[in-house]
C-alpha cells in the first residue's frame, strides 16, 4: 500500500499507473520529435519529413530503427561499465520526474479512490530536482568514461551551465512556494483553483520568465545548446556515443523538455484548472497536456529563432543576471506575504 495525502492506494492501483506513464511518454517521445521537425520546417520555410509513411508520421520510427540497427561499440579507452550507466541514468532521472506531475485530481476508478498523478510527495519540487541532479551524473559520467579529452571537455562544460541554471531556476520557485505555503505539487494546483482563481504566472511573472530560460538551459536546447556546439565541441559529452546508448541521451532530452513544460504549468499555468469554468475530472489530463504541449511548442519556436549564444555570455547570464533577480524576486514575495497575511 502507498500512502498518499488522505487515503491509501492498492498495489493494483499503483502498477496501472505506472504502465500508463510509461506507455504515454512511449507515445509522446515520436510524437514530439516529427512535430518538432515539422515545426522548425514550416518556420524555415521548406519541408519537414514527408517520405517515410503518410505525411512523414513514421519518420521518428525510422530513426530509431536506424540508431538501434547500429553496432554496439565503445572506445578502446572508455570505462565499459560508467559508460554503458551514463545514457541509463539520464534516462530514469528524466522518466522518473513524470511521476510527480499531477494530471488531475482525485477520481473513482473501479470504487476506488486515485489520484491522476504517479505519486504526491510533500516536497513536488525538491525531489524534482533531486532526479535532475542525478541526469547530471548521468552527462558527467559520460564524458568521463568515454576516455577522451574532447568528451570530457564536454561534460565539464554541461556541469558547469547544469549548476549555473540550476540555482537561479530553483530560486525561481521560492515566490510560488511561498504564496501558496506548501511544496506539494498538487496544493499549489488548487491554490490556482480554490477562491482565488488567479495562475500564479500573474503574481510571479519575473519566477515564471526566470524559470522558463534556465529551462532551456537545463535541457540543453537552443540557444543555450553549449554542452553539445559541433563547431566546438563536435558532439561534447556524447561525441563518443553511438547507435542504442547515443538514442537513449537523444531520448532524455526530449523527456526533460516535456517534464519541464509540464512542471511550469503546475506551478505557474494552474495545472488542470481552467479559470472561472468548472470542467469534468474527465478533462483534467487533456487540459494539462494541452499546456504542455503549447510550452512545447515555445521550445521548438525559440530553437528556429535565436542564434546560439557564447559560453561566456550564457555564465554571465546566469550568474549575473537570473540568479540576482531570482533572489529579488524571492525577497520582495516574502515581504509582500508577510505583510498581507
Amino acid at each position: 500500500m502507498f500512502a498518499v495525502v488522505g487515503y491509501y492506494e492498492p498495489w493494483w492501483i499503483q502498477i496501472l499507473k505506472a504502465i500508463i506513464i510509461f506507455a504515454v511518454i512511449l507515445q509522446i517521445l515520436p510524437v514530439l520529435i516529427v512535430g518538432e521537425r515539422k515545426v522548425l520546417g514550416r518556420l524555415q520555410y521548406r519541408y519537414g519529413p514527408n517520405r517515410v509513411g503518410p505525411f512523414g508520421a513514421l519518420q521518428p520510427i525510422a530513426d530509431i530503427l536506424k540508431l538501434v540497427g547500429k553496432e554496439d561499440f565503445r572506445p578502446r579507452t572508455s570505462q565499459a561499465v560508467l559508460y554503458t550507466i551514463a545514457p541509463a541514468l539520464s534516462v530514469i532521472a528524466a522518466v522518473g520526474a513524470i511521476v510527480l506531475i499531477p494530471f488531475g485530481d482525485t477520481v473513482d476508478i473501479f470504487g476506488t479512490k486515485t489520484g491522476l498523478y504517479g505519486m504526491d510527495v510533500t516536497i513536488g519540487p525538491l525531489f524534482v530536482f533531486a532526479l535532475g541532479a542525478i541526469a547530471f551524473y548521468g552527462l558527467m559520467l559520460g564524458g568521463w568514461a568515454s576516455g577522451s579529452k574532447y568528451s570530457f571537455l564536454g561534460s565539464m562544460r554541461a556541469a558547469a551551465q547544469l549548476i549555473s541554471y540550476e540555482v537561479a531556476q530553483g530560486l525561481s520557485l521560492l515566490g510560488v512556494v511561498m504564496m501558496v505555503g506548501s511544496l506539494s505539487l498538487t496544493d499549489i494546483v488548487d491554490y490556482q483553483d480554490g477562491p482565488h482563481h488567479v495562475w500564479l504566472v500573474f503574481p510571479q511573472i519575473v519566477g515564471f520568465i526566470i524559470f522558463m530560460v534556465s529551462s532551456f538551459a537545463e535541457t540543453n536546447r537552443p540557444p543555450f545548446d553549449l554542452t553539445e556546439a559541433d563547431a566546438e565541441l563536435v558532439g561534447g559529452y556524447n561525441t563518443e556515443y553511438g547507435g542504442g546508448r547515443f538514442a537513449a541521451f537523444f531520448a532524455a532530452e526530449y523527456v526533460n523538455i516535456v517534464v519541464v513544460s509540464a512542471i511550469a504549468v503546475t506551478l505557474f499555468l494552474g495545472g488542470w484548472s481552467v479559470p472561472f469554468v468548472e470542467l469534468p475530472a474527465v478533462f483534467d489530463p487533456i487540459v494539462v497536456i494541452v499546456k504542455t504541449l503549447i510550452l512545447v511548442f515555445v521550445f521548438i519556436w525559440v530553437r528556429a529563432t535565436l542564434p546560439r549564444l557564447r559560453y561566456d555570455q550564457l555564465m554571465a547570464l546566469g550568474w549575473k543576471v537570473f540568479l540576482p533577480l531570482a533572489t529579488l524576486n524571492a525577497l520582495v514575495t516574502a515581504i509582500l506575504v508577510v505583510v498581507f497575511t
